[in-house]
């Protein structure tokens, strides 16, 4: 192409400063170095982690970033040593990697790989491709979608087939394939089953289409929006529940709904106090809880009763896929229409309208919104 080689100037959504709205400016993107990509971004969902960065992390160090973690796009280079990918290809950048040659890759027990993105990295600066008006600009989760054009890692980016379309199978890139995976690899969620699923936002009902993919017999949907309600039963939910309706703590009440607790949760609303609720609502001799929802500023608890008797507590990442094998599994999963994508996406809008999609999803109008470059 033209611009291999070149420094490429585009648009992107430009975090400055925590708590703050993201601008629309023109940055600079470095053309790939070693065993790095650079792609056209063509599509990007809009996911609560980027809200959360921006508004409720108490941390300031990864600003000025651009965030977007959820895209999907058409390789216009590659950098020395890239074999897997060619310029024209159509790929979902990862935030979780897959370099197949870790401790962690090698292993069945886990999709983490050491060659993950995280905050806790010294060298973020260092390894962004962004500039803008002098200054470097973190890439968020090494990713940073809310870009016409990003570079990431190859061990960070899945290829997909030609005919996806890519407006989208972005959303692949995180929340369903989340909330998925979390109750089929995670959970193991098993046939006859009884679950709950708490926080029905993209994650949250992903989660509840897994849990029906699994053969369970009852799902119970809880949120505190009672326009959740339709939505869920359309991905599979059997009940609804929303815990403004009671006036006892919504664990008590799923108690007594399932004769002595559901035997999977999943929690999806990133709430340290709806984590233990989602595990006090599990039956006590074997009921098994997942965290989803992505907190890492505050402190969660229980009693060790409630573990010591039978209940346990765990996490999922990225819905324990190994992100670079598995996506592109996912992508023909939804192209052959064993799983649900369309039906998460309740608004498409510009770039530029960015924040506009941060306000429908925190009060609760969107489920997904993709915006398209």
């Amino acid at each position: 192409m033209a611009t291999t080689g070149k420094v490429i100037k585009c648009k992107a959504a430009v975090a400055w400063e925590p708590k703050k709205l993201l601008t629309i400016e023109e940055i600079e993107v470095a053309p790939p170095q070693a065993h790095e990509v650079r792609l056209k971004v063509v599509a990007t969902g809009v996911c609560h982690s980027d809200y959360y960065v921006l508004y409720e992390d108490i941390r300031d160090y990864a600003f000025p970033c651009v965030l977007g973690h959820e895209g999907a796009g058409i390789v216009e280079s590659v950098g020395p040593g890239v074999t897997r990918f060619k310029p024209g290809d159509k790929v979902i950048p990862l935030f979780a990697s897959q370099c197949g040659e870790c401790l962690l890759c090698l292993s069945d027990k886990t999709n983490q790989c050491v060659k993950n993105w995280t905050l806790a990295d010294k060298d973020m600066k260092s390894k962004s491709r962004f500039t803008c008006k002098g200054k470097v600009i973190i890439q968020f989760m090494g990713t940073s979608t809310f870009s016409e054009y990003t570079v990431v890692s190859e061990v960070a980016l899945a290829k997909i087939p030609d005919s996806a379309p890519l407006e989208k199978v972005c959303l692949l890139g995180c929340g369903i394939s989340t909330g998925y995976g979390a109750a089929i690899n995670s959970a193991k969620v098993q046939p006859g089953s009884t679950c709950a699923v708490f926080g029905l936002g993209a994650v949250g009902l992903a989660a509840v289409m897994g849990c029906q993919a699994a053969g369970a017999s009852r799902i119970i949907a809880v949120d505190i929006n009672k326009d959740k309600s339709s939505k869920a039963k359309e991905f599979g939910a059997t009940d609804f529940v929303n815990p403004k309706d009671y006036k006892k703590p919504i664990q008590e009440v799923l108690m007594e709904m399932t004769d002595g607790g559901v035997d999977f949760s999943l929690e999806c609303a990133g709430n340290v106090d709806v984590m233990r609720c989602a595990l006090e609502s599990t039956r006590r001799a074997w009921g098994v809880s997942v965290i989803v929802g992505w907190v890492d500023v505050k402190d969660v608890s229980t009693k060790p009763v409630d573990l010591i008797c039978g209940r346990t507590w765990k996490g999922s990442y990225f819905g324990g896929w190994k992100s670079v094998q598995s996506v592109p599994k996912l992508v023909s999963d939804y192209m052959d229409k064993k799983i649900k994508v369309d039906e998460f996406i309740t608004h498409t809008l510009p770039l530029e309208k960015v924040n506009e999609a941060f306000d429908l999803m925190i009060t609760g109008k969107s489920i997904r919104t993709v915006l398209k470059m």
